[in-house]
This record gives C-alpha cells, sequence and structure tokens, in this order.
C-alpha cells in the first residue's frame, strides 16, 4: 500500500474520479438538514418537533435533523447520487467488486449471503461454529449443510479457524456443494489462511464466504494480516462498527474480484433482507467511517496496535495472567494474529473469566466483549484514545485479580467441557418449520432440536435446528446459564422448556 490512502490496484471505469477523502451521503444529509426543509413526510417527529424531549436531549437535536427517509431527491434518488457514489466507494477501499450498505447489522449480511448461494442448489460446507444468524440465514434459504469443525483449542478451550486441509476433506464428502463458509478472524484474534481455504474452494469450482465481521480493519494497515478479499474471498461480511466505529447495527457486504457469485443476486437478496424504511444515521456512519479508514486508518491503526502491545506487556506482569497474541501462530487452525483483539488467559489465577470478568464490573465498571472459563476479551478499534483504555484495563484487572487473592476463593471446579456437536438428523429448516412440540429442557436428551441454542456472546450455536441433543451438550448449556451466560435462540429464554421435533 502507497500512501495513507487506500486506492484498488484494480480500478474499473466507474471507479476513476472517485476520492477517498470525500463522505457524499454524510455530506447530502447534513446539507438537506441545512436547509431547513419543510418535512411532510416520515420519520414523523420531522428533524426534533414532537419528538420526546429528553429523547432530543440525551442524542441531541442534530441526531433528529438528519434522520431522514429514503427517498430524498440528491441523497438517495437520482444519477449517480449520493448514496450509490458512498457504496462505490466503500468497493474502491476495501478492494471488492461491489459493496452493499448494510443496516440491520452483519447478521444482515449472514441471512443474504445465504440466499443468494440458494440460488446456485441447496448443499453449502460450513464451518461448524459459523455465527447465529449464518444458521438463521441457512434456514432461511433452506439450504442443507455439511458441517465441518474448526481446531479445537484444548489447553485453551477454545475454537480456532478451519484449515485447508480440512475444508478439503469437507467438500471432498460433499461433491454437490455449491459454496464454503467460514469465519476469520475468531472471537479471541486467530486469522485462518483464507488464501488456502480459498484456493481449495476454487479447485472445486466454489465460491468461499468467509464472515469478517470482526476484520474489518485488516484491509488498511501492514502491521496487520492480509484481508479476506485480498486472499482471494468471494463475499466478504464486514462489520464496520466493530473496529471503525460507525453506529451498531451498520455493516458492509463486499463481493470478491472473482465472477463466482452474480452481483445481481446479491443485490437482489440484500434488497430482500433490508427494512424499506433505512436509517440515514447509520448509512452515514458507514460513509464517515470508509472515509476515516481509507484516509487515516494506517495511522490509527498503528497508534492502537501501539498501545494494545504495552497493554500486553503490563498484563503479563500480573500475577496469574498471560495473554494471548502471536506466539500462537502455527498452532492448528492458527494461520496469522489480529493485534487489536486483547486475550487475557486467567488460567493461572485459579479463578475463571466469568469470575474475573464480573470484579472488573462490579469493582470499576470496567465492561468487557467477552467473558469464559479460560479466557477474557478486551476488543480495541481504529481512533481510540488506546493508551489511556488500555491503562484503565489493566489497572481494573489488576483490581480484580488482587480481590480475588484476598477472597481466598476455593480452586475453581473445571467447567463442563465443550461438548461435541449432536448429529445433524433433519436439514434446519424442515427441523425449524416442521411438527414440534414443547418439553422440559431436562428431558431434552435424546430429542431432536427445532430451535437453536447460541451461548452469548461469542453467539457460536451449541445447538442447531435438526441436530440430536445430547447429555453432554445438557449439561454444557445448563452450565453456562448457571454462571451468567445467556442463550439465544430459544422461545423460552430462561431454558427450562426446548421446542422439537416432534
Amino acid at each position: 500500500m502507497s500512501g495513507d490512502v487506500i486506492q484498488s490496484s484494480r480500478e474499473t471505469a466507474a471507479d476513476r474520479g472517485l476520492d477517498q477523502r470525500e463522505a457524499p451521503y454524510l455530506d447530502a444529509i447534513v446539507a438537506y438538514a441545512a436547509r431547513d426543509p419543510g418535512r411532510f413526510h416520515v420519520p414523523g417527529h420531522k428533524g426534533g418537533e414532537g419528538a420526546d424531549p429528553e429523547l432530543v436531549a440525551a442524542l441531541s437535536e442534530g441526531a433528529f435533523q438528519h434522520d431522514i427517509p429514503a427517498g430524498i431527491e440528491g441523497v438517495d434518488v437520482g444519477p449517480d447520487s449520493p448514496f450509490q457514489r458512498s457504496q462505490r466507494l466503500a468497493a474502491q477501499a476495501w478492494g471488492a467488486r461491489r459493496s452493499w450498505f448494510l443496516i440491520s447489522g452483519a447478521s444482515q449480511g449472514n441471512h443474504a449471503a445465504c440466499l443468494a448461494l440458494r440460488h446456485a442448489g441447496r448443499k453449502v460446507v460450513a464451518q461448524r461454529n459459523v455465527h447465529s444468524s449464518t444458521v438463521d440465514g441457512i434456514v432461511l434459504a433452506g439450504l442443507e449443510p455439511a458441517f465441518v469443525a474448526p481446531e479445537l483449542d484444548a489447553e485453551l478451550g477454545i475454537a480456532h479457524c478451519l484449515t485447508p486441509e480440512s475444508l478439503a476433506r469437507a467438500l471432498d464428502r460433499c461433491p454437490d456443494a455449491v459454496a464454503a463458509l467460514t469465519v476469520s478472524p475468531t472471537y479471541f484474534g486467530a486469522v485462518a489462511d483464507v488464501r488456502g481455504l480459498a484456493r481449495v474452494a476454487h479447485e472445486r469450482g466454489v465460491p468461499l464466504i468467509v464472515d469478517e465481521a470482526w476484520g474489518a480493519h485488516m484491509r488498511f494497515s501492514q502491521e496487520l494480516p492480509d484481508s479476506a478479499l485480498e486472499c482471494g474471498a468471494d463475499l466478504v461480511l464486514s462489520s464496520v462498527h466493530k473496529l471503525f466505529g460507525s453506529l451498531t447495527q451498520s455493516a458492509i457486504l463486499h463481493l470478491g474480484r472473482d465472477e463466482l457469485i452474480d452481483a445481481d443476486v446479491v443485490d437482489r437478496c440484500v434488497t430482500l433482507t433490508e427494512s424499506t424504511s433505512p436509517s440515514a444515521l447509520l448509512t452515514a456512519s458507514l460513509d464517515a467511517a470508509r472515509r476515516q479508514a481509507a484516509v487515516r486508518g494506517a495511522k490509527l491503526l498503528a497508534e492502537t496496535v501501539a498501545g494494545v502491545e504495552r497493554a500486553r506487556e503490563a498484563i503479563r506482569g500480573i500475577p496469574g495472567l498471560d495473554v494471548l497474541d502471536e506466539r500462537l501462530i502455527g498452532r492448528p487452525g492458527v494461520h496469522d494474529w489480529d493485534p487489536l483483539r486483547l486475550a487475557v488467559d486467567v488460567r493461572r489465577t485459579g479463578s475463571t473469566g466469568i469470575r474475573i470478568a464480573k470484579l472488573m464490573r462490579e469493582l470499576d465498571d470496567v465492561n468487557l466483549e467477552l467473558e469464559s472459563e479460560n479466557v477474557i476479551v478486551a476488543v480495541f478499534g481504529a481512533g481510540e484514545n488506546a493508551a489511556d483504555s488500555a491503562t484503565r484495563l489493566v489497572n481494573s484487572l489488576r483490581h480484580a485479580v488482587e480481590t480475588l487473592g484476598a477472597e481466598h476463593e476455593p480452586p475453581k471446579r473445571p467447567f463442563t467441557p465443550p461438548p461435541p456437536w449432536g448429529s445433524l438428523e433433519l436439514p434446519p429448516r424442515e427441523a425449524f418449520f416442521g411438527p414440534q412440540e414443547v418439553i422440559p429442557f431436562a428431558e431434552a436428551v435424546g430429542r431432536v432440536a427445532a430451535e437453536s441454542l447460541a451461548a452469548y456472546p461469542p453467539g457460536i450455536p451449541n445447538v442447531l435446528p435438526g441436530e440430536r441433543l445430547t447429555q453432554e451438550t445438557v449439561d454444557y448449556i445448563n452450565e453456562v446459564v448457571e454462571h451468567g451466560g445467556w442463550v439465544r435462540g430459544a422461545v423460552d429464554r430462561s431454558l427450562k422448556t426446548i421446542r422439537v421435533a416432534r
């Protein structure tokens, strides 16, 4: 990459004339609000007028003035509208053939991707620990997945990435698969060998779909692993709000440069899954985040990486703590490492990550992205004051560990190990929509689930619709709930009951 401003090395005619320093959609809604136009359309609060005063005070008048509906001439209607131009800028910045702004989060992108794949066929090979929204997309599209396990780290009790060798075996066992779905990077920071995965998929004539929700930043710094698009992925999900400061529930879906996926099909599926009343605020935040990433991303990321590295050094000095870092590269499923994820190994404290995270909240009001038995995770983004926030994190960790020592907590009881996934007895859509009944969760062993159960965070399904429930799985989910976790997917959020196939 030359200079700070990202430009695609494979520029098309439509790309020429684009300038990554502009933010056309953001500028358009700012200009619209500044005109003080007559607003006789929805949103009904019309620039804040009539909205609850306390809400206006909390969010500021500017949020309401710039919350405009779709269909405004000169904003998202008309030839080469600011909306269309902003999406082309995003495609250029990330190196995509085409990009779509999403206003229902990365989950919408996973739904749209699955629906697009259904045009090619039913069978797909999917990494078993895909996000629960991908499982939802599989149900919506009626796909029939053949699952392949990622590499499991028995020492840390976490899952890493899928290897090319595992994907090759899975695709060879499912020759009628129309795509391969994988995840990189993981919640904990492991990055897959996406080039190897893409090569394996392409040798068999199928596209590689990568949920890169946690890797929106990797395109913009030479200090980071290569992005999935740079490695040859065909459809990539980018959750920009996680790393580059767009508003929550905003994301981008990118189409790779190869021709294995029809752009028009993806466009139809994005439209199918989006609201007919898209948020201008979310869209503008994506436009601005793209500009910041392309123009200043390298500098901002360098500052954040340096701040996080100083935090790692300090954490290593706290008794009982260590960090996950590039030392894991080379382990099965760890091709590279994302330094913006600060994962802390708590095993030598004699306690659990769940207990330590609870103490950090109670003692210092420090809230983490993820807590598990052996590892807790803090996430840093581009542009934040990583030095100050890392200092607060380190001080809170030290406070929590010192409090643990004063409590003389008895040695921890090991958690139930993550169980092997149950056998898939029915296609997920058939189980989800087919005849079913509600039974006590305690009596679910041996039954076929009709709903998905995913412990949050990180939202990876422990049970899928169509899978047979085992005793080990039931025990594991019960333990997650007992230790303060929560489970997405069940109609009964208390998990006293579960829906099973009849």
